[in-house]
């Protein structure tokens, strides 16, 4: 495997003239028409943010078991809160890894003829013990809201869109934190992580832990290593995006590799993605990108849907089985009859 195996690009390109700019978008471009994943850096976020994020997660899974399981996500109906270790499924085996998942501050929808999908809206659960962990996951929210707007302002103009494009289809934006923690593992083979998959929304820019591996990605039918670039997010674009630009983007497979015991990895994966109710249309491609237009992936079993949070709710309910059990059995329900 080759040492770097994604593209980086400088987000600070966009603020060093035009044709710097324009050099980025086309990079932009390129990177996810072509790999589907990139190395971004020149974002500021800060060392000392970045810091004080990793120090927040480690004091949250040093916790008591009690402390976490107070606010363990089968006690939310929103798929909030705290995941132990084999508590979540990717295409049907368990990942090996604990996280919380923090999304909107929310008050929930009661609408028993809404769709599905408002059950996603609802309060987080915070750790009583850790009140300073909803201080830096803040600050986190709101440095990352604004690099992911800029990268999608500068994705519509590459795409021949206007700048605004996506601003004005998003509506309210549905954001998710994970802070994810894979405990090492004394297998003497590679185990699963987190598995193979795409993710369900727009845009995720994704946090590791300095000096740690085990993030790899699908290209041409096998696994590489995408190994950790310092101060670089990964950047991955997901089924939505994938979907409004009819395949000349790809949402590409990836999955994480558990480290060996006693070794552990620390990310924190954020998705930025359009209201729940936000059904993006097909972007009108200029004729020389339309030409290479590929067509949306077609798998019965993982089928994009065109609302996210249609496509939101697909993915909560095929990981996370025991919620959907325990709060949502007429969905459940529904789709098995379907």
């Amino acid at each position: 495997m080759s040492e770097l195996t994604l593209p980086i690009l400088d987000l600070s390109l966009l603020d060093q003239g035009p044709d710097a700019a324009a050099r980025f978008r086309d990079d932009l471009r390129a990177a996810t028409h072509d790999v589907g994943l990139f190395y971004l850096t020149g974002t500021g976020v800060s060392a000392e943010l970045e810091s004080r994020l990793l120090q927040a997660a480690k004091d949250f899974f040093a916790l008591p078991d009690a402390d976490k399981l107070a606010i363990e996500n089968v006690t939310s109906p929103h798929f909030r809160g705290y995941t132990r270790v084999g508590g979540e499924l990717t295409q049907g085996r368990v990942d090996w890894r604990e996280q919380i998942d923090i999304g909107p501050e929310r008050e929930p929808l009661v609408d028993p003829d809404g769709p599905g999908y408002n059950r996603l809206v609802g309060p987080n659960l915070w750790p009583a013990a850790q009140p300073e962990l909803r201080e830096v996951v803040a600050e986190w929210h709101d440095h990352l809201t604004g690099i992911a707007r800029k990268l999608l302002r500068a994705w519509a103009l590459s795409l021949g869109a206007e700048e605004q494009y996506f601003d004005r289809h998003f509506g309210d934006p549905q954001t998710l934190i994970k802070i994810v923690r894979y405990p090492g593992k004394d297998d003497p083979t590679p185990q699963q992580g987190v598995g193979a998959h795409k993710d369900s929304g727009v845009l995720t820019l994704l946090w590791v832990e300095p000096g740690k591996g085990g993030l790899q990605v699908e290209r041409d039918g096998e696994w590489v290593d995408a190994p950790p670039v310092s101060g670089a997010f990964v950047v991955n674009i997901g089924e939505l995006l994938e979907y409004a630009t009819q395949g000349y983007l790809t949402a590409t497979n990836h999955r994480v590799i558990s480290p060996r015991f006693p070794d552990e990895r620390i990310s924190v994966p954020f998705f930025f993605n359009p209201a729940l109710d936000a059904r993006l249309p097909i972007i009108d491609l200029p004729e020389e990108l339309a030409s290479e237009v590929r067509g949306v992936t077609d798998d019965p079993t993982n089928p994009i849907h065109a609302t996210y949070g249609e496509n939101a709710l697909k993915s909560r309910l095929r990981a996370h089985p025991d919620v959907a059990e325990r709060w949502h059995p007429d969905l459940l329900a529904a789709r098995a009859g379907s």
